[in-house]
């Protein structure tokens, strides 16, 4: 494994960018702005090699994009109704940073952190400390994300954390693919499979409103592969309250800290394929609806929206307020743990 370290400047200090390249070429670059992923370079079918993650020219473009560009997100991923909720009696208010709700952590969130940043042999740690208070959240929190860049294109993020408060946590990555290759248009011609059966309805400001449904005669099935934008413009109301998708899926037969398949993205034309992995119970789809506007890509273009697709695998969106879903309290003296895989591969 090959691995080149640089830095750039940001208005919150100095980044820290680390280049991966295994032994047949594939590289991965990370970045210590939000321990998040700035490239992932691949072969096609052809054996021809393009970046199928979207992201910025400039390093420091990151930092309070609203897409959330390849970073980790915490301290918690997804939406939290009214930007509050409570522990043992006890209210906490959040940002409203997604109209009335919190979104994927609030302002100064884990995606707007610099982390500190130790090489490994096969990849790259990082860490961060989020003081009690940080961003409403009670708890002094210690995270560390461990990324692991392997000679079979395997991208292995294994995201930890433990706390001395009672608290909750919920982690994600946040990395938009194109398996066509970074500026090469709209991705809903790729075909997707989620292994899940059901989903969770949505109000009009995004939030889960308690219940689950099966995927059986809408747009949310995906248990047989099929083109993304295949009914995407359905007349079905949770596409229309996000232009698109933005929904959480519910994994089948999920058990907790067992690694699953739940999630394979293909491109036909370039023969690339990527198969996602988790421990999470739930995955969430985000099709890039809002995208346009954000910072000029590495090529220099400018982004449209449904140039890429996020699949953020993750806990229940709303769960400190949902008590009927899997809790993400954290406790003192308990681990985080949870890993996501993204398996690179070919078919011809």
């Amino acid at each position: 494994m090959k691995q080149r370290k640089w830095t750039a400047e940001s208005e919150k200090g100095e980044i820290t960018i680390y280049k991966l390249t295994n032994k047949n070429g594939s590289s991965v670059v990370l970045s210590s702005l939000g321990a998040g992923v700035l490239s992932i370079i691949i072969p096609d079918k052809n054996g021809r090699f393009f970046d199928v993650v979207l992201g910025y020219a400039n390093p420091a473009d990151y930092l309070y994009d609203e897409p959330y560009a390849g970073k980790t997100i915490g301290r918690y991923a997804g939406r939290i109704a009214n930007g509050e909720f409570s522990i043992d009696g006890v209210k906490y208010q959040l940002a409203q940073n997604s109209g009335t709700n919190s979104l994927h952590g609030g302002i100064e969130s884990f995606s707007n952190r610099i982390w500190d940043s130790q090489p490994l042999a096969d990849g790259v740690l990082f860490s961060l400390v989020s003081e009690d208070g940080d961003e409403g959240y009670p708890g002094q929190l210690a995270v560390t994300v461990q990324y692991t860049w392997s000679d079979d294109n395997q991208l292995r993020i294994r995201m930890r954390a433990a706390t001395d408060k009672k608290t909750v946590v919920n982690l994600t990555n946040h990395t938009y693919f194109n398996l066509a290759g970074d500026n090469c248009g709209c991705v809903l011609g790729e075909k997707l499979w989620i292994a899940a059966s059901k989903y969770l309805p949505i109000n009009d400001t995004l939030i889960p409103i308690g219940e689950t449904a099966s995927v059986e005669n809408t747009p949310m099935d995906f248990r047989e592969e099929k083109i993304i934008g295949q009914d995407i413009e359905a007349d079905f109301l949770p596409l229309k309250y996000a232009k698109g998708y933005d929904n959480t899926w519910i994994v089948d037969d999920w058990e907790k800290g067992k690694l699953k398949t739940v999630a394979r993205l293909s491109d036909d034309i370039s023969g690339r394929t990527l198969e996602i992995s988790s421990t999470q119970p739930t995955v969430h789809v985000y099709t890039g609806n809002w995208i346009s506007g954000c910072p000029r890509s590495k090529s220099g273009k400018l982004y449209m929206d449904y140039d890429g697709v996020a699949i953020e695998c993750q806990g229940y969106p709303d769960a400190p307020n949902k008590p009927q879903f899997p809790s993400q309290l954290l406790q003192p003296g308990e681990k985080y743990d949870e890993t996501i895989i993204f398996k690179f591969g070919i078919k011809y």
